[in-house]
């Protein structure tokens, strides 16, 4: 039996790994497109108006799949097309059928005190816009919300422009990844009701 030429077996094994590679290459790119069309896709925040919850220039991974088996709730933080070039990033605080009202520096939600201590410092004061003024009750439309920037003082939010379609919003913030310092999971928040005013924890 003769041997194998060395030459002949060097090209058949670097045929065999490149061959391998690229397998590996496009099973890989298959894996991130599906995640990135159907599960997770980043987001990089523009803007102060999350402050200090979510700061400029952080990236952060947007849960797209929450959304196909439940609604969007009271205290999650959505990523929204705004505009068809222009992604937003707020928190949602009306749903559907909820009445808003911002007065004396507070929200209240369906005529009850909402406390935001859990996300917002003590000293954060909410005041109207042109799309909701002060003093002024509102109530959110079937199939649409109602949110706000954490940075209450400068946020372009739903009291100045007015409610988000449920069809504009793309998931909900899940995942921060950097910078390194800030890496992890976003906190959920909860809510519930005590002598008709609304408290929020962090989970």
């Amino acid at each position: 039996m003769k041997n194998k030429d060395p030459k002949s077996f060097l090209n058949s094994l670097l045929k065999f790994f490149l061959v391998d590679f690229l397998e590996t290459v496009v099973i890989t790119l298959a894996i991130a497109i599906v995640i990135y069309i159907f599960i997770a896709s980043p987001h990089v925040v523009v803007g102060e108006s999350m402050m200090p919850n979510f700061l400029n220039h952080e990236y952060l991974l947007t849960n797209k799949l929450i959304y196909t088996y439940s609604e969007p709730q009271r205290g999650q933080v959505i990523i929204f097309n705004y505009s068809p070039t222009e992604e937003y990033i707020k928190r949602i605080i009306g749903l559907p059928g909820d009445t808003i009202e911002v007065k004396n520096g507070s929200v209240y939600v369906n005529g009850e005190l909402l406390h935001e201590g859990a996300y917002l410092k003590k000293s954060v004061k909410t005041f109207g816009m042109a799309f909701l003024p002060n003093n002024v009750t509102i109530t959110v439309p079937k199939g649409e919300y109602f949110v706000m920037g954490d940075n209450r003082e400068n946020s372009s939010d739903s009291r100045e422009w007015g409610f988000v379609k449920r069809s504009a919003i793309k998931g909900e913030a899940w995942f921060v990844y950097w910078p390194l310092n800030r890496f992890g999971f976003v906190p959920t928040v909860h809510y519930y009701t005590k002598n008709n005013q609304i408290y929020s924890i962090l989970n």
